[in-house]
């Protein structure tokens, strides 16, 4: 059946599965290999690239691609591409990679998911990477943050052959690769598809949005949310998967179809919506709807915002005719009471009252238990938010203790245990730093590196007793403010995290400190205590 659908990003969807006879070649090879476990981030490209939603790529980006890409959004070859997708590794792991040599790459559990076939090695300039990508070096900018803090410091560029797809168990229906989603397009006689990027659930501003983009059009649509990182504090994809099985039936029959997409978004606002359609082009998109603020984080602390509201639009403007894809703008959606029914806020009367819901304000009456006005969101979609989030009372949280040794963490960490375990209601967990370095840490010394797995191990504990309604109370010694700040957003994506800075002076931490371990984070290296420390104790 010949097909009538865009053609893919370069004219060639990109297929890196190598066959069953190659597949068993590379096994057998594989064990005289180095090998990487892949990061959350790397999984998801590793994804798109196997099958072809980054296409016209064909590996992790060589210096002169990746180069090419920060500086002018071209590949090596011209092809625009405005989004860096690198393969990043340690030091140690680095310098011992040259040219030439194949790595395999592993999920979490080990399984051997492709080899990487090295061409480069090099150390980049990151700060110059997140001034050109994102338009900012601020780590307020989670791109940036992401970025500068959590990507490992040197880069390997190389040819990618794909041995197996990353293992999924939920939702598999839904996810669709291109040739895939491509195939279901061609069988349902769809030409015309609009796609609609989204990381949040969807309401009634979505809906009404996507019903008039898909009529102005003339188009099918195709809900296509990221399902991969999206931005510390969004709702968790499983919540927002069972919000968007909901609304489906709000929509005109045989005209709409859900797909996931494994994408671990950037937040590059401008640069981002680009990528976003070449992606969707790639799994057979004719259109794609970019809004207000497209991609982007939001605001600063100072309450900036990191991007201009109609800025993406204006740069898809600009490259439309060569990106092969059509952009459907779109004004934010606002109420207006007086019709019952949304409108784009440029087509709104002078005087007519306009209601907005923001983000903020949907968690905080989450949080509370209040309820959410029938003119934000269908009671389906309101229902799933409220059973997928507990109200406040119900929910779980984390105190996280931090000061140096003998300021007091461990005694008040225990009275507030007994004074939890007093009241009633949930279950308490103590996660002193002697006891997890006994039981969790036997095996770590006391170097930098090593105290930020320890305190990584008590954050991924924590956020476990958080998700699951519990009280975790925890007293290391944790003077650098980077890892305070890694577990506080993996607490937070369950529950809340409280980081208690007990300030007692050095005189007296010195008097009390039993252990005399010189050199490690006793009385001999002062806490760094962070501006972002909820309470502070003497």
């Amino acid at each position: 059946m010949r097909e009538h659908l865009v053609p893919p990003h370069g004219g060639q969807l990109i297929n890196l599965l190598a066959t069953q006879e190659r597949t068993f070649e590379l096994q057998a090879e594989s064990r005289g290999w180095h090998s990487w476990d892949l990061s959350a981030r790397q999984l998801c490209d590793l994804e798109l690239l196997l099958t072809g939603g980054f296409s016209p790529l064909r590996g992790f980006m060589s210096r002169a691609d990746y180069e090419g890409v920060c500086c002018k959004m071209r590949l090596g070859d011209g092809t625009l591409w405005p989004i860096p997708i690198i393969f990043d590794v340690s030091e140690e792991f680095a310098r011992s990679t040259a040219p030439g040599e194949t790595i395999a790459l592993r999920d979490p559990e080990g399984v051997m998911l492709a080899v990487l076939h090295v061409a480069e090695v090099w150390k980049p300039d990151r700060l110059a990477e997140a001034e050109a990508v994102y338009g900012t070096v601020s780590t307020e900018h989670p791109g940036v943050e992401y970025l500068l803090n959590q990507t490992h410091p040197w880069y390997i560029g190389g040819r990618l052959e794909g041995v197996q797809l990353p293992s999924h168990y939920d939702f598999r229906a839904l996810r669709l690769t291109p040739s895939e989603l491509r195939a279901e397009f061609i069988r349902l006689g769809w030409r015309r598809v609009v796609a609609f990027q989204t990381r949040n659930p969807m309401h009634r501003a979505h809906q009404e949005l996507t019903l008039r983009a898909a009529k102005q059009v003339e188009a099918n649509l195709l809900i296509h949310p990221s399902i991969g990182m999206t931005k510390p504090g969004d709702v968790e994809y499983y919540v927002r998967v069972r919000c968007y099985q909901a609304i489906l039936a709000r929509y005109p029959k045989a005209t709409v179809k859900l797909a996931l997409l494994p994408l671990a978004m950037r937040l590059g606002g401008p640069r981002e919506a680009l990528w976003h359609a070449i992606v969707r082009k790639n799994h057979g998109c004719s259109h794609i709807i970019v809004g207000r603020d497209h991609a982007g984080p939001g605001k600063n602390s100072a309450g900036t915002p990191f991007y201009g509201p109609y800025a993406a639009q204006e740069l898809f403007r600009a490259h439309e005719h060569e990106l092969g894809v059509n952009m459907v703008a779109f004004n934010m959606m606002v109420y207006l009471e007086d019709q019952d029914a949304y409108f784009p806020e440029d087509e709104v009367p002078p005087g007519a009252r306009a209601l907005d819901l923001s983000g903020t304000e949907l968690r905080r009456r989450l949080a509370e238990g209040r309820e959410i006005p029938a003119w934000f969101t269908f009671p389906e979609v309101a229902r799933e938010l409220q059973r997928s989030y507990p109200s406040r009372h119900r929910q779980g949280f984390t105190l996280f203790f931090t000061g140096l040794s003998g300021a007091g963490k461990s005694t008040i960490a225990n009275v507030l245990r007994v004074k939890f375990l007093e009241m009633g209601g949930r279950p308490v967990t103590l996660l002193d730093g002697d006891i997890v370095r006994k039981h969790l840490s036997s095996e770590l010394g006391f170097s930098r590196e090593h105290r930020d797995i320890n305190i990584r191990r008590i954050g991924f504990v924590a956020s476990e007793i958080s998700k699951n309604g519990g009280i975790a109370i925890c007293a290391p010694i944790a003077p650098y403010d980077q890892i305070r700040k890694e577990v506080r957003a993996m607490v937070q994506a369950h529950g809340r995290f409280v980081l208690v800075h007990v300030a007692t002076p050095l005189a007296v931490c010195e008097s009390r400190d039993r252990k005399e371990r010189q050199g490690f984070i006793g009385v001999n290296e002062r806490d760094v205590e962070s501006s972002s420390s909820h309470v502070t104790g003497g």
